[in-house]
């Protein structure tokens, strides 16, 4: 079974509300490869490998977010797997 990967932007309410903890604890489950971080205030890139049917799953929770969060633009795209990743991670600015 090949892996799939995409490249995710989601942007809106999304600091303070659990976000990346929850988009971590569902990719874990999910056995997803790959990272979140914030690219600014509002916004957050997710880059994620695994199973298609699996990385579906985890899209539609990233259109949606936590409860407390407030999704204003989602976009994604299919990219090549890079194959680099040994789990998925939070990734915080330095």
């Amino acid at each position: 079974m090949t892996n799939k990967a995409i490249k995710a932007n989601v942007k809106g309410r999304i600091q303070g509300v659990g976000y990346r903890a929850s988009t971590h604890q569902k990719a874990t489950r999910l056995g997803i490869k790959g990272y979140i971080k914030s690219t600014s205030g509002n916004e957050l890139e997710v880059v994620a490998e695994g199973a298609e049917q699996k990385l579906e799953e985890l899209i539609k929770f990233l259109e949606e977010g936590p409860n407390k969060a407030e999704v204003e633009e989602f976009s994604y795209e299919w990219i090549e797997p890079k194959e680099e990743f040994i789990r998925f991670a939070i990734k915080y600015q330095v």
